[in-house]
């Protein structure tokens, strides 16, 4: 099935070669050039990836990755950086982005990293057997992708949702950060390992009675963090 991708990037030339290629995927791509019309449409239509530049004319790109995550518009961004700063990056993953590249990039790497979130995302669709964790009054299912608390479901990014199944799949193992970043981000983020802090504070924050005292996912003091294994 085709995937369907929208670009958001001011610079035709760019923009133009990734079109190019990914319709070579059998992609159906649809193109943006300016922040605010874009996030617009990201508000009002389903998609299967965003290609998102970071230096936008209208709304810029960091604040179109916020107000998606925010209105639990979950689908995979891919963002661009041409400036290759680290705050960039990790302000983007921060966010709830998925992957991002530093312009100028090979368009080869562009297109396997696409191919990666659409195996991802494609094997996620296709698991049709998965058995339901639950602990307590924490219930996740992996083959629908739902989390529920008391019976209410949560409204969790795509990276929330990766860092509890993967802890919850594995009670009383404790992930270091770097060791989470490769596992859920699928490559080494080298240096960056604060961003796991920010994902699992704000994943406390959902799931947690009490946040400095969690009965969830806990921290092992000075390596980092695994899910309740008590009875």
């Amino acid at each position: 099935m085709s995937k369907k991708v929208i670009i958001i990037e001011d610079d035709k030339d760019i923009s133009n070669v990734l079109d190019i290629h990914l319709k070579d995927l059998d992609c159906e791509v649809r193109r943006f050039s300016d922040g605010t019309e874009g996030l617009s449409y990201c508000l009002k239509n389903s998609f299967d990836l965003l290609v998102l530049d970071i230096n936008l004319p209208g709304t810029n790109g960091m604040e179109v990755c916020r107000v998606l995550r925010s209105e639990r518009i979950n689908f995979p961004i891919l963002m661009l950086t041409a400036r290759g700063e680290e705050m960039d990056k990790v302000a983007g993953l921060e966010l709830g982005a998925d992957d991002y590249m530093t312009k100028p990039f090979s368009i080869k790497e562009f297109i396997a990293r696409v191919k990666v979130i659409f195996r991802r995302t494609d094997v996620e669709v296709q698991e049709k057997t998965e058995s339901v964790i639950s602990f307590r009054q924490l219930s996740i299912d992996k083959a629908k992708r739902i989390v529920t608390l008391k019976g209410e479901r949560l409204d969790l990014t795509p990276k929330e949702f990766d860092l509890l199944y993967l802890l919850a799949s594995n009670p009383g193992v404790t992930y270091d950060r770097k060791k989470l970043l490769n596992q859920i981000w699928g490559y080494d983020f080298e240096g960056y390992e604060h961003t796991v802090n920010t994902h699992i504070n704000r994943l406390r924050m959902k799931i947690e009675t009490d946040v400095h005292n969690p009965e969830y996912v806990l921290t092992t003091w000075g390596v980092g963090y695994r899910f309740n294994d008590a009875d």
